[in-house]
């Protein structure tokens, strides 16, 4: 990972755990989601992949020069011979693959020393992680560079993916700078970033679930 070039997957990582505790500040199945979401999006930017009326489809199925984002890549269907066919609905490819999205990532940043990884167990028996700040801790430049976007209106690609991603999945409150008014202007890009959008509807299907109003 380069400091000064984060992928979206990485930058959203940094900015969604707590660096003391470890711990997402938003719903972590929702954190996976946008995990997802994150790797659709650098995927697109990097000219891998398109969407087209909620299927998401490999354009250039060669390796993108990151060993995370090829094996992201390794898990959208093959590009199919005849144009227009195949293809996975993007709402669908984010709720199966987000906790092996964020597995990866997590996986990636620890081996880097961005992460520490400590083991915990719920009442004594059941395993689970969290993940503080490591020796190089990128948590702050993260947070930097986000709120310098946001003070700019988030005039780029990049900048304009990364802040839907962070509307969509409750983030906003816990990073942006600029109140309600930057909120809402980042809920607007969800409905303008078809990458977040998939993850909003992700979100907003688990909600349902878990409130018993579908499955």
């Amino acid at each position: 990972m380069s400091q000064e070039e984060p992928t979206l997957p990485e930058e959203l990582l940094l900015l969604a755990l707590d660096p003391s505790r470890g711990k997402p500040f938003c719903r972590n199945r929702y954190l996976e989601f946008g995990m997802a979401g994150a790797a659709l999006a650098e995927l697109e930017l990097r000219g891998r992949i398109s969407e087209s009326r909620g299927k998401v489809t490999v354009d250039q199925p060669l390796l993108p020069g990151d060993p995370v984002l090829a094996q992201v890549l390794d898990l959208l269907p093959a590009p199919e011979k005849k144009r227009g066919t195949g293809g996975v609905g993007s709402p669908h490819w984010v709720r199966r693959t987000g906790r092996t999205v964020e597995g990866l990532y997590l996986d990636h940043l620890v081996d880097e020393d961005v992460l520490t990884r400590e083991t915990r167990r719920f009442a004594g028996l059941l395993p689970y992680h969290r993940h503080p700040a490591g020796p190089r801790n990128w948590s702050a430049q993260a947070r930097e560079r986000f709120v310098t976007a946001e003070a700019a209106g988030f005039p780029d690609p990049r900048g304009r993916a990364l802040a839907a991603l962070v509307s969509a999945i409750g983030l906003s409150r816990f990073v942006a700078r600029d109140g309600g008014r930057s909120r809402s202007a980042m809920r607007q890009l969800v409905r303008e970033e078809w990458t977040a959008h998939a993850v909003h509807r992700a979100v907003q299907r688990d909600r349902a679930s878990r409130s018993g109003g579908g499955g």
